[in-house]
């Protein structure tokens, strides 16, 4: 799928890739409502539309919002573009997906960053100030029968993200995995992550992970696709989330 990538604005990369692999396979009717949370280009939210879902699309950034417009305009596809912090321009909505790729990656800056390149990964000291409001979230905005698709690094706390969304009252799984090699940002931090106990010294990979939740039971989806932990070759791996380069044309 051909997207516009501005600077300032996240590219897809491997991440996005995994989650749309997900996407892809999730048996969801056409017209179901569909939000993507952080939607940067938009490429999720055109992917849902493309199958003939009620899109809506949610960013902080005014530059993504206006990007992710452009793109939309760009496949011809309807897309509602909110511009807001999380959930909150949807407050007391509900839908059928509600997709994620937020910033998860520790910084030794505790707080968000208001501006620059860092605010597309930057997420505080342990990398869930957004995953951990997510979490809290996800079940209000979910239809009894929704689905909240998450995609993360390892090195933000798997465990502790499956934790918040059984503690949320929702049924959580790991669907998806795949390890990469670091990309500039993370290479850069790579001894601050060591002296943090995220990596062991010398490692210079991590794992993205794709969580599903639901309020029913883990076995939800028709299809049966899920209910189980598939691994991905490491050889199959997709670009950091800190690789800078647009894939235009991804």
């Amino acid at each position: 799928m051909r997207v516009i990538k501005p600077p300032g604005v996240y590219a897809p990369q491997g991440d996005t890739k995994l989650l749309m692999e997900i996407l892809d396979a999730e048996d969801l009717r056409p017209g179901a409502r569909a939000l993507d949370l952080c939607t940067g280009t938009g490429i999720l939210a055109i992917a849902a539309a493309r199958r003939g879902m009620d899109a809506t699309a949610v960013d902080v950034s005014r530059r993504a919002v206006a990007t992710a417009w452009l793109n939309a305009r760009l496949h011809a596809r309807r897309v509602r573009l909110l511009r807001g912090d999380l959930s909150e321009p949807v407050a007391g909505e509900r839908f059928d997906l509600v997709t994620a790729n937020p910033p998860y990656v520790p910084a030794e800056d505790p707080d968000l960053p208001a501006r620059g390149a860092r605010r597309a990964w930057d997420a505080g000291l342990d990398g869930r100030l957004l995953i951990d409001r997510i979490c809290r979230q996800a079940p209000r905005l979910l239809n009894p029968d929704g689905v909240l698709l998450l995609v993360q690094s390892s090195l933000s706390g798997t465990d502790a993200s499956l934790e918040a969304l059984h503690g949320a009252g929702l049924n959580a799984e790991v669907v998806r995995r795949r390890s990469q090699p670091f990309g500039p940002v993370m290479s850069a931090r790579a001894r601050w992550f060591e002296q943090r106990g995220l990596v062991p010294s010398g490692r210079r990979t991590e794992e993205l992970v794709v969580i599903r939740a639901t309020h029913g039971g883990t076995d939800a989806n028709a299809s049966g696709t899920w209910g189980r932990d598939v691994r991905m070759p490491e050889e199959r791996a997709g670009t950091s989330r800190d690789d800078g380069a647009a894939r235009i044309g991804w």
